[in-house]
């Protein structure tokens, strides 16, 4: 994926790592999608929302917006791991406290496009996504860990 798009939803500041067009169809909340009233194809998670019970569902959705309510909140992590395991290839936002230096790990987890609070800076997003040429653990994005890369 090339430089992220920078392009604005509803007035936020949204960054992604995608090439298809941009969604904007405000997401609903994961309890009115499951209870079928709708036809939606966005929905948010909200921190403590179990993502496994979007994964009957992944075919139908175009996005799916997890919400980071604090930057120290990990929940969204294992969120974001448990949608692209289960086979989730479609927009994957991570919105609110999403600070720069969280964006690569972000990325690694499976997220694809950002809803950050604050603006942030094109350089310093850029040195923050360059600064590590390899991963030490294993994860969603496919890439081999050093020590794999080592010892086969």
């Amino acid at each position: 994926m090339g430089d992220p798009d920078q392009a604005d939803t509803a007035g936020e500041p949204l960054l992604r790592f995608r090439d298809d067009p941009v969604h904007d169809e405000p997401a609903i909340t994961l309890d009115a999608f499951l209870a079928g009233q709708t036809n939606a194809n966005a929905v948010r998670l909200e921190a403590g929302d179990d993502a496994r019970a979007l994964l009957p569902h992944l075919g139908q959705l175009a996005l799916i917006e997890v919400s980071f309510p604090s930057y120290r909140d990990g929940r969204g992590y294992s969120a974001a791991a448990i949608l692209r395991e289960g086979g989730y290839t479609g927009e994957l936002r991570a919105a609110g406290d999403v600070l720069v230096d969280q964006l690569p790990l972000m990325r690694r987890c499976g997220f694809d496009s950002f809803a950050p609070e604050a603006e942030i800076d094109a350089e310093t997003l850029k040195r923050s996504l360059d600064r590590y040429a390899f991963q030490y653990q294993a994860s969603t994005d496919g890439a081999a860990p050093i020590w794999k890369r080592r010892h086969g």
